[in-house]
């Protein structure tokens, strides 16, 4: 056990833990009488000789350097009061047009002070004001002009030769931009080198990689196409009936109708896709100096799980282990395990693995690994010397793995232990009562494990540090599941560490990239665009998944094609799991408003318009829970910019009670602070802790020197008490929104609706890995959660059909949601649309009347439109057209099956408040390679496609005999019905396999249900008749007279 590496076990109940910190004041503003830029509104600076920076010479209008350089590089390189072309100062980086102004000589000694200027810039550094403030640099470009740091380490990265390739196409393109004249090039090549390292450093550190037009509008072209063709294809089935088969007719129309709805919403959010690239380089340049504290933000990551029984301690154990190994500063890592079980197993497991970790972490950043959860990375049949020159890895990596098979024997033994509780319950190893041997009634539980002092690894190095959380849970209580546990996670996370951003995980899903934390910095500490982030969302993949993928597990059309193209309007979708949060979206807050806009707006419009505009909740109720915008948080956050740059950008502020607060509105006016103290109440909105809420006013995070660890915890532990979030705004505005089962999809709509914006991240190798459900029964139970938790949404007040209008939510953005919302509905069109082809089979009749020319033609150029749709769509995706094929049959295997049952178990539980349950119940496993892929379990969600199945084969049997029967004539209106009845049987195909098991080996319970609808079916047939010849001929009738 790692006793030496833990904290004690703390556990609390509904007492309220305060413990004394030292009293902070409220920074102060800077000193009004210097002159602030009128753009911006920071302070405008003194050049090197003490003089005021004055920007323009012809009119002295106030523009601090910043905002000088980036209107030269960036604008229009002009005074915006006078109009007049700035003129570059000594010390500025050229742009276009300098050399037009004849400047005497070239100072480039003094605008890249690389070698000779550390020595005068450090002794003017200020060593408290080392952390990077995004707001300080707002008025840059998305490269951050920044200047004076250490670029030599680059070039350790890149041979000779590499090297100087590269500052050879860096000089081609300054050549061409007009940035660099060829007599340059005789220069001395050290200045060249550390002129192309300031230029690498000025780049922005992502960039938006669109679609070529050449992919693209083609398939624009198409779309728009194949809604002309839409519309006449529906003008023809609405003005031609088949009065013959006049409900089949009327229900095949409205069904096409709801399916070309249905493809509108999904189709246009994919007008603007996009990729983005990152430069991984360019963020180490910028935030990792040497010689200097790291200046990368701090990350708190969270696992959740619930039963260690049914998600294996080893997969959570892989998961906490690739988090602790993560390329990223050790201190600046937090990993927090949610036990909502209060599992004695995982508590256990834990201790466990963070004693490996000591040996495990340095190996992992010692040869440079991939991936470091060592389940995975041992399981690899790939060359693992690959790119390993140490001579020592070989044997080190054997030691390792040995080690590893040690700790996996040993969770193996506490898993095969807690199959046997005891009649008296756990006890602990110092011989008390483990806090949750009743799961629904037991205390909070916090044990810190790694990060506290001592707990070092084998190499004496620091460790990152590892809390396991336990809520309370007392009967009577709400505990809203999943999202429940993610809100006590944020709570705890912001007393204990308070990192500005958050990554959220499923135990299952390991880090697979070591620097995918790095990736998502690359956006959120983005000078322009992190501040109005929300989150940076990563694509999901998936380890132990059939090559052919038969049930679509990998959701590769959803994750390449639709992300794609939310990306280039607002964002993705929130996916549960891999993705960054940005604390303050997630605490309510809405994103900060560009200082420059309100310039670019007309005073002129009369009052009543911003009731139309910008109106909210906010204006009709002065309560705390509203919205957000307009309401006392939103002033309260553009406050606590106007008080000064200390008071927000610091690393690390003071923490306040709720009198220090009161304090820190002294320098508002009397009749403001009255309304502040007034409208919003701190306790009411975020809850009775006076520590979480003074942590919520640190916006880049951080906690204060000198604060004590145990009192730390105790507090936290009073934050995850099942009453805390009891007449607060938790679940409803702040957190993780309750209400649904698929919370995720719930909180990433309220955050958009705020105006934030998230992004899409695919670095070339996956971030993150997971496991999925591979066989057919649990795959559909999957998808019969996700369904579900889409229609109590839809059911509920956050419909995006209704919710959210007059805020900042793109139009395009709300029609993704909307489809993600309203696509279990289609199950009811879909179903009838697939028994369709059966009944025209056994009776005869057909949906189409007689096709005229022209009413083929529209047909052919309909299915036309919908092949080259999906081929273009692959084309500019890269999505191959096998995971394109899985994707539409399961489509139809979840709508008729699972979406089914969605529908009617949301109606049942929102308007009925009955909460039905299918339960699956395991029948046959093997344990060979994708043994689990031939696992069967009966379901009730098995009933519909097996029945349509049946009855798609019943009838194209009978139809196949008539034609027979009739002769050569009735072969032509056969072939229309026989190509819906394929269609649909193609479809369910897989579902098909699925039932039959390996080898072909169906299910007992499969057979009995095949033989009782195919008797159901063979007794419709035989009322039907059609084998008996059609008499001709007057129709004889009983005379009536006994002869």
């Amino acid at each position: 056990m790692a006793s030496n590496t833990m904290a004690g076990l703390i556990t609390g109940s509904n007492s309220h833990f305060s413990h004394d910190s030292d009293e902070h004041k409220a920074p102060t503003g800077r000193q009004s009488s210097l002159k602030t830029c009128r753009v911006c509104g920071d302070e405008i600076g003194y050049k090197e000789n003490g003089e005021l920076f004055v920007a323009c010479h012809v009119c002295g209008f106030p523009v601090c350097k910043p905002c000088y350089e980036y209107e030269r590089s960036e604008g229009n390189q002009c005074c915006p009061q006078c109009n007049t072309r700035y003129k570059r100062h000594k010390g500025c980086p050229r742009v276009v047009g300098d050399e037009e102004e004849n400047l005497d000589g070239d100072d480039f000694e003094d605008e890249f002070p690389i070698k000779n200027h550390y020595d005068e810039l450090d002794q003017h550094r200020d060593v408290n004001h080392l952390v990077i403030s995004f707001n300080d640099m707002k008025a840059y470009s998305s490269a951050g002009s920044v200047g004076g740091k250490d670029l030599e380490g680059e070039k350790e990265f890149y041979s000779n030769a590499e090297w100087k390739e590269r500052v050879e196409k860096w000089k081609v393109r300054q050549e061409k931009r007009g940035l660099l004249n060829k007599e340059d090039g005789k220069e001395d090549q050290g200045e060249e080198e550390d002129e192309y390292l300031m230029a690498e450093a000025r780049q922005p550190l992502w960039r938006k990689v669109p679609i070529p037009s050449s992919l693209i509008n083609p398939y624009r072209i198409v779309i728009v196409m194949r809604l002309v063709i839409l519309a006449f294809f529906f003008r023809f089935r609405i003005l031609t009936p088949a009065y013959d088969a006049y409900p089949l007719w009327l229900i095949s129309v409205i069904c096409e109708i709801w399916f070309a709805l249905s493809w509108i919403l999904d189709q246009f959010p994919k007008w603007f896709p996009i990729t983005r690239e990152t430069y991984l380089d360019r963020l180490s340049i910028r935030f990792e100096r040497e010689g200097e504290p790291n200046q990368l933000a701090n990350v708190d990551v969270f696992v959740s799980t619930v039963d260690p029984l049914k998600e294996p301690p080893i997969i959570t154990a892989n998961t906490v282990l690739s988090i602790l190994s993560v390329d990223y500063p050790v201190e600046k890592v937090s990993c927090y395990v949610s036990d909502d079980g209060a599992s004695m197993l995982l508590f256990d497991s834990l201790a466990e693995t963070s004693e490996f970790a000591r040996r495990w972490v340095p190996f992992c950043k010692k040869y440079s690994i991939e991936p470091r959860a060592p389940e995975y990375y041992f399981s690899e049949k790939i060359d693992y010397l690959k790119d390993k020159v140490q001579p020592t890895f070989v044997k080190e990596r054997r030691a390792m793995k040995r080690e590893y098979e040690e700790f996996k024997v040993k969770i193996n033994a506490l898993v095969a232990k807690a199959l046997k509780k005891p009649e008296e319950g756990w006890v602990m190893q110092d011989g008390t009562p483990w806090p949750g041997n009743n799961t629904r009634d037991h205390p909070g539980m916090i044990q810190v494990y790694l990060g506290s002092a001592g707990a070092l690894d084998v190499e004496g190095k620091e460790l990152p540090k590892l809390v396991y959380i336990s809520r309370e849970k007392r009967p009577g209580y709400p505990h809203h599941k999943k999202a429940g546990a993610m809100n006590a996670l944020v709570r705890v996370s912001a007393v204990l560490t308070n990192a500005p951003f958050m990554l959220n995980l499923d135990c299952d899903h390991y880090i697979n990239n070591s620097k995918a934390i790095r990736e998502a910095m690359c956006f959120l500490m983005d000078p322009q665009l992190g501040k109005k982030l929300c989150y940076v969302q990563f694509p999901q993949r998936f380890d132990g998944i059939d090559r052919h993928d038969r049930y679509a597990n990998r959701n590769t059309v959803f994750f390449d094609i639709n992300m794609k193209g939310l990306d280039g309007i607002q964002g993705p979708v929130y996916v549960g799991t891999g993705t960054v949060f940005n604390r303050q979206a997630l605490y309510g807050y809405d994103p900060p408003v560009s200082e420059k806009r309100p310039k670019m707006t007309c005073d002129c419009w009369p009052k009543w318009c911003c009731f139309c505009c910008g109106g909210r909740k906010s204006k009709s109720k002065k309560k705390s829970g509203t919205a957000g915008r307009g309401g006392i948080f939103s002033r309260l956050y553009k406050k606590k910019k106007m008080m000064g740059k200390d008071y927000v950008r610091k690393g690390s502020g003071s923490m306040f009670d709720l009198e220090e607060i009161e304090e820190g509105l002294e320098g508002y006016e009397e009749l403001e602070k009255s309304s502040l103290m007034s409208q919003k109440n701190f306790e009411k909105r975020f809850g009775q802790s006076p520590v979480f809420i003074a942590s919520t006013l640190m916006e880049n995070g951080g906690l204060p020197e000198g604060t004590n660890t145990q009192s730390l915890v105790k507090e936290a532990i009073h934050n995850i008490s099942c009453g805390y979030e009891e007449k607060t705004e938790w679940g409803k505005e702040i957190g993780w929104i309750y209400g649904s089962v698929t919370e995720d999809i719930l909180t990433g709509f309220k955050m958009h609706c705020r105006g934030w914006k998230s992004v899409y991240c695919m670095p070339k190798r996956p971030a993150f890995k997971g496991s999925a459900p591979i066989n057919l029964s649990d795959r559909l139970h999957q998808v019969l959660r996700w369904a579900l938790g889409s229609v109590e949404i839809f059911l509920s007040r956050h419909c995006p059909l209704w919710y959210g209008y007059g805020g900042k939510l793109k139009y395009l953005e709300r029609m993704a949601y909307t489809n993600t919302i309203v696509y279990p509905f289609t199950s009811i069109p879909l179903i009838a649309y697939c028994t369709i082809p059966a009944v025209c089979l056994l009776t005869g009749k057909f949906i189409i009347p007689t096709l005229t020319n022209l009413a083929s033609v529209w047909f052919m150029a309909l299915f036309i439109s919908i092949i080259l749709t999906g081929v273009l769509e692959l084309r500019w995706s890269g999505v191959a057209i096998e995971d394109w094929w899985r994707n539409e049959q399961f489509w139809v295997i979840g709508g008729v099956s699972a979406h089914l049952f969605a529908v009617f178990q949301g109606l049942l539980k929102v308007l009925a408040g009955v909460d039905t349950n299918f339960t699956v119940t395991a029948k046959a496993a093997d344990d060979a390679e994708f043994g689990d892929l031939y696992l069967f379990k009966w379901t009730t969600l098995l009933i519909p496609p097996t029945t349509l199945i049946i009855l798609n084969i019943v009838g194209v049997v009978a139809g196949v005999s008539d034609a027979i029967n009739n002769g050569y004539g009735s072969w032509g209106p056969l072939f229309g019905k026989l190509f819906f009845a394929f269609w649909v049987i193609v479809h369910l195909y897989p579902f098909l396999k699925g039932l039959m098991g390996k080898q072909n080996r169906t299910p007992t319970i499969v057979v009995l249900w095949s033989i009782l609808l195919a008797s159901i079916f063979s007794l419709i047939w035989v009322r039907i008749d059609p084998f008996l010849p059609k008499q001709n001929g007057p129709i004889l009738k009983q005379c009536g007279v006994e002869c």
